[in-house]
């Protein structure tokens, strides 16, 4: 992804009171920006140093659908930068039960809070909060649709992994039909110069209007069917779990449900380097046994996302001000 931005560059951008509902809704430099000022914090809360950047500032996090990761580390990262969250976790226990609309529940919501992370089950629902709310709107999943702040954590497992994202070779592997992060970290890959390898039967692989526009952008993806015959090309394996949830007739779900099992003796063929990284929850796709190798990155992944979130956060409430306080006055 090149070099960091300089002070002057990044200030000439502007993420603060933006709603983040697509990766696409950020331009490349924006999406550097956020990885810069992740990469930032990181190094700060390596030497304990824990900035208050957004003390008084309060995060919704409206979740109708359930959520372990991007729940708690949207509230992680708030209350390490000195916020508070309210919210809730089911959408069971919301007034939606009494048959409230999601666009009434937005409005409300912005008169108690600074921002929301909405997950919600129905594709475009977040899109659509963005036209009810007066507070920035940040997408934590919309059903089969996107999850950006999910890719941009993927992204910068793989900048840190590798030092670039041009260039590297990733096989996103499973439910790419149904798979919301896939969905956005596709679209993502392609804008920064990856080599994209589709592993999938036919029945899950990447919706058509996907693959054209990532060959609109002139990556012309491989597409295969079998795992075994990737592992040695491949930089990243991205391995994702077969929805239950999502498919429609349980019949379609039975006769793909375990097809890809990623296991040590299948990682004997993979290149030194290569990484394993997953969005988790994972099911039965990766053996256990694959955690105690070099390649398995997954739970790192996972605990990165509380440092991108925190960046993403701040700059979308504060603006590139931030940049100010996480660097001291000396240039970024």
């Amino acid at each position: 992804m090149g070099a960091p931005l300089s002070r002057r560059r990044a200030c000439d951008l502007t993420l603060k009171d933006r709603s983040v509902v697509s990766i696409n809704d950020l331009a490349d430099d924006e999406i550097r920006l956020v990885l810069d000022t992740a990469e930032r914090i990181a190094e700060l809360a390596a030497r304990d140093e824990h900035p208050d950047l957004l003390g008084g500032w309060v995060l919704a996090t409206l979740f109708f659908e359930p959520s372990t990761r991007t729940r708690l580390s949207f509230e992680s990262a708030m209350k390490r930068l000195g916020g508070d969250v309210i919210g809730f976790q089911e959408g069971a226990s919301t007034s939606a039960t009494k048959g409230e609309t999601l666009a009434d529940t937005i409005r409300m919501v912005s008169g108690y809070s600074d921002a929301a992370v909405l997950r919600h089950s129905r594709e475009g629902a977040a899109r659509m909060c963005t036209q009810f709310a007066t507070i920035p709107v940040i997408n934590g999943g919309d059903g089969a649709g996107q999850h950006p702040t999910q890719t941009l954590l993927d992204l910068y497992t793989i900048r840190r992994q590798f030092g670039k994202i041009e260039g590297v070779t990733v096989a996103l592997v499973g439910d790419l039909k149904y798979g919301r992060t896939v969905h956005s970290l596709a679209y993502a890959l392609a804008r920064f110069g990856a080599h994209i390898t589709l592993v999938a039967p036919k029945t899950l692989q990447m919706p058509p209007e996907i693959i054209r526009a990532l060959s609109e952008r002139g990556v012309t993806p491989r597409v295969e069917s079998a795992l075994e015959g990737v592992v040695p090309d491949v930089d990243v394996l991205y391995m994702t779990r077969i929805q239950k949830e999502r498919f429609p007739d349980p019949e379609e779900y039975a006769k793909v449900a375990g097809l890809y099992r990623l296991t040590v003796p299948g990682l004997k063929a993979a290149k030194a380097g290569a990484i394993v990284m997953h969005p988790l929850p994972r099911v039965d796709e990766i053996d256990p046994a694959v955690d105690a190798t070099p390649h398995a990155k997954y739970f790192e992944q996972a605990q990165h996302g509380v440092h991108v979130r925190m960046a993403l956060l701040a700059l979308v409430l504060r603006g590139e001000e931030v940049l100010k306080e996480l660097y001291g006055g000396r240039p970024a």
